[in-house]
């Protein structure tokens, strides 16, 4: 096969300050093993997160240019409202700083004690501001999902059937919101299907539940579609997208991710009463409703951006890297998530690392293992992102136990994945020596951000 090179030049560099192992020690000591803590000086290779991370284009910097700062009716706002509407087709755009702000808003209005949210699989941010609010989150994540070995197409799909069930457990009256998250990031950066998005529409057009779409990754979601599901290999990328947009009521988006920009987001819908509240509340907490706490050049990057990232030549690298990277740990035995997600690659912490129980966190210790031996910056998303407490006090671990390495748009090259899979490689080949973790201190919502740690003696 014909090597897939870089659709973009390197127009502009920021230097990588190395360190070494025992220095890397004791930086994560005083971090408290957890790598939310560590200075960004002190990361070789950043995969932390893709959002906010990524490189814009030139074509972005120069409309950074153009941004009209004006508080109201800024001309960069219909720019930006312009583009969300043609691409995605929702008549109501309303800004906001990013897409937990969108989140906020969102559940404040809908939510509350004794409400529901179903998804495929809620996001941390999205599931702490809907229990925030009171309301509880539900999961209905389809079995394929749950076998990070087993590759299928499409396992960030929603379980219908499971779906039905819970609504008509419910009842749909408690039920103000169902939630599809494209691609599906705690369940390893898996695509959604058309077909799975159109059914699952149906189930809540038949019951008067509004569907959203947490569309963060919209465009790897579509990209996906178009290799994978029969009837869409000759669709282009806007054609997908705005079928799969066709079939809900609205949308919550962070533009730090599918949209290339360091901040930004937005929420999108059909239902002018629902806005009316949702621009209330921004008002209150974000800012005036042409602007939702954005600058106008961050409005110019975003709309700039929207269409950028649904360029195809761009979609079939940044897929392919992340099946590049998969396809080395997997010559290699590493327990990896298959087949590759569209935004990160994911490892299988329970797998990779069987001897540490659960309740010692096995995927934070894999992290921690990761930076001590190349300074390499991931995110646990298992039991310490999303393991809880029952009645008893007694631990109820998380579904899955992965590690997400989420690579920032257009940031990193070859050479530097190349060196990811050999620190990781190195970790898995050494894996007995890694020990479990205990928290020491964390807080009651998102405690990953946060939390401290220390090894268990």
């Amino acid at each position: 096969m014909q090597t897939i090179i870089e659709p973009f030049r390197i127009k502009s560099v920021e230097p990588i300050y190395f360190n070494t192992k025992e220095e890397r020690t004791v930086i994560l000591e005083k971090a408290f093993y957890n790598p939310f803590q560590i200075p960004a000086r002190d990361v070789l290779i950043d995969l932390l997160t893709d959002s906010g991370t990524s490189a814009m284009s030139s074509a972005q910097w120069a409309a950074i240019m153009l941004g009209d700062e004006s508080y109201a009716g800024s001309t960069s706002f219909f720019k930006f409202e312009s583009a969300v509407k043609n691409i995605m087709g929702f008549p109501i755009v309303i800004p906001t700083h990013q897409g937990r702000a969108a989140e906020k808003i969102l559940f404040t209005i809908l939510g509350g004690k004794g409400k529901y949210f179903l998804s495929n699989t809620l996001f941390d941010t999205t599931r702490a501001n809907i229990e925030f609010s009171g309301a509880e989150g539900i999961d209905l994540l389809c079995a394929a999902g749950k076998l990070p070995s087993v590759p299928a197409p499409f396992k960030g799909n929603m379980d219908i059937d499971a779906l039905k069930n819970k609504i008509q457990e419910l009842g749909a009256n408690n039920i103000p919101m169902v939630i599809m998250t494209i691609t599906n990031n705690s369940g390893g950066g898996q695509p959604v299907s058309v077909e799975n998005i159109k059914a699952a529409s149906a189930v809540c057009k038949e019951n008067k539940i509004p569907f959203f779409i947490d569309a963060c990754r919209f465009s790897e979601n579509a990209y996906f579609i178009k290799k994978r599901e029969a009837g869409y290999a000759d669709k282009t990328i806007a054609e997908i997208v705005a079928e799969v947009f066709s079939y809900a009521d609205g949308c919550t988006m962070s533009a730090k991710k599918d949209s290339f920009a360091n901040i930004g987001g937005f929420l999108a819908m059909h239902d002018k009463e629902l806005a009316t509240q949702c621009r209330n509340l921004l008002i209150i907490t974000e800012g005036f409703t042409t602007y939702g706490g954005l600058a106008g050049r961050d409005l110019e990057a975003i709309a700039v951006g929207l269409y950028e990232v649904m360029e195809e030549s761009y979609l079939q690298y940044r897929i392919r890297s992340m099946e590049y990277l998969t396809e080395k740990l997997i010559a290699a035995g590493v327990p990896v998530m298959q087949p590759a997600g569209g935004h990160a690659v994911y490892l299988d912490a329970k797998a990779f690392l069987p001897h540490i129980p659960l309740h010692q966190f096995p995927g934070q210790a894999l992290v921690c293992a990761l930076y001590e031996e190349g300074g390499i910056r991931s995110v646990e998303i298992g039991s310490l992102m999303f393991g809880k407490y029952d009645a008893d006090n007694q631990f109820v671990p998380a579904q899955m136990e992965l590690v997400r390495l989420a690579v920032p748009r257009r940031v990193y090259t070859q050479s530097h994945i190349d060196y990811v899979s050999e620190v990781i490689i190195n970790v898995f080949n050494n894996r007995n020596e890694i020990k479990g973790l205990e928290i020491t201190e964390e807080t009651p919502l998102l405690r990953h951000f946060t939390a401290k740690l220390k090894p268990v003696k």
